[in-house]
Order: C-alpha cells, then structure tokens, then sequence
C-alpha cells in the first residue's frame, strides 16, 4: 500500500472528525482508525460520499421553504462543480506530497507550500463569490447561514486531511 493510499484510506474510513493527540512526532493529529488500503476508485468514492454528507448536513441545517429549495439547490449544486474542480487540485497535491514522504524534496516542500496556499485562496474566493448569488435566491440570513456551514464543513475535512498527512522532517 502506498502513503498515499493509506493516508486517503483514513479519511474514507469515516474518522472525519474524530481526532486524538498523537504520540508520533511526524504528525500533528491521528485518526483514530488504521489505515487501510485505497484503490482511486475507493477514493472517488469517499470524494463522493464526502460530498454526499456536505450536501446533506446543509439541507439538515438551512430550513429551505419549498419555494427557497427550488432556487436554492441548482446554485449549491453549481458551486459544488466548481468545488470539485478545486478539490481535485487538493487531492493531486495530496497524492504527490505522500508519494514522495519521507524523501520531500526541498523544491517539493516549497512547491507543496505554494500550490496549498493557492487552493486555499481559490476555496475562500469560491465561497465568496457564491455570497451574492445566494442572497439572490434566499434571504441575506440564510446566506450567511450557508456561508458559515460550507466553511465549517471545509475546517473539518481541512482538519481530518492535515491529521493524516506526515509532517516534513526538515533533518532529511
């Protein structure tokens, strides 16, 4: 099994939130799970399934009238396509940093550093840019509403992907 595989195959193992200190000094979070082995047709899976409980933990947490739902959803489901394309940067830049692990290359780290810095920043203008369109369909509220969860939804997958990425060990 590959890092890569093992690493994915903890975040598809359903630990997305559940996190402990860890022991080991190369990494700031573990699961509390043992990683399994991944085939990229599982993690196209958990991609799915992740998004799958995104979508269901907003309609359980927006109280849509009948009339909002029709409006509301084709936005949603237009900002997740473009989520996705993001999403599939951050897990090519995932699959990269953990093939390479432990032998991450100077210009690897940087580079790392650099494409998780852009994905980050095109997330939050994502996110912002979808704003006005939201308040088009609902009310400002409930905009912001959508605002906060999406953002909540993303720290904890944020948070679940760093807890099983290794830390770069600056002494090799």
């Amino acid at each position: 099994m590959t890092r890569y595989q093992a690493i994915l195959s903890a975040v598809a193992s359903g630990a997305l939130l559940s996190v402990a200190p860890a022991p080991a000094q190369n990494t700031l979070l573990v699961p509390n799970v043992q990683p399994t082995a991944a085939s990229d047709q599982n993690i196209q899976m958990l991609r799915e399934n992740l998004r799958s409980q995104r979508k269901k933990i907003i309609a359980a947490n927006m109280n849509l009238t009948a009339d909002e739902s029709t409006k509301f959803w084709p936005v949603y489901d237009q900002h997740q396509q473009e989520l996705n394309k993001i999403g599939d940067v951050r897990w090519q830049l995932m699959r990269e940093y953990a093939e390479s692990y432990p032998d991450v290359s100077v210009d690897q780290a940087q580079t790392f550093m650099k494409q998780s810095t852009a994905t980050d920043q095109q997330m939050i203008a994502l996110r912002d840019k979808y704003v006005p369109i939201f308040e088009k369909v609902v009310s400002p509220k409930k905009a912001a509403l959508w605002y906060q969860l999406d953002r909540q939804i993303d720290l904890a997958v944020n948070l679940q992907l760093a807890s099983v990425l290794p830390l770069v060990d600056p002494s090799k």
